[in-house]
């Protein structure tokens, strides 16, 4: 298995595994919003993607957004997104994805990654593993626009 940083010319092997991501949290399959909306992040620089290949095959990545903490006034990222198709987990994609996530950061000299999960999600033990540690100081809120 390698990983790679994915570029906009790696769009046709990161659409479908955006849209199964995407339809894993119940939305419908739509592979042409899939692949217009990642046009749009990397052309606007909004992201940085790594894939995970087994041989040629993708098989899963993970997509980081820059954002600021004002209080140490320093970038970070947000690990937004991870995913591994289900018939390669448990082979170590994630954990390289991850590890890849951070090696990237320490290169960019950011602060730190950021990442919310589900409470039931299992791969809470691969994060605590890799030296994830549980915010347990802040509650996290969500306003959701009625519109």
């Amino acid at each position: 298995m390698t990983v790679k940083k994915a570029t906009l010319s790696d769009l046709e092997h990161i659409a479908p595994l955006f849209d199964a991501y995407r339809v894993f949290y119940g939305q419908p399959s739509d592979l042409e919003a899939a692949s217009s909306f990642l046009k749009e992040r990397f052309t606007n620089e909004d992201n940085a993607v790594f894939l995970a290949y087994e041989g040629e095959k993708a098989i899963g990545f993970t997509q980081l957004y820059k954002t600021f903490s004002s209080v140490s006034m320093q970038p970070l990222y947000i690990l937004n997104d991870l995913f591994v198709l289900p018939e390669h987990r448990k082979n170590g994609a994630g954990e390289a994805l991850l590890e890849q996530a951070k090696v990237h950061c320490q290169e960019m000299g950011f602060k730190g990654l950021a990442l919310e999960t589900a409470a039931d999600n299992p791969a809470q033990k691969l994060y605590e593993r890799l030296d994830w540690k549980k915010d347990t100081a802040f509650f996290h809120y969500f306003w959701k626009n009625p519109k």
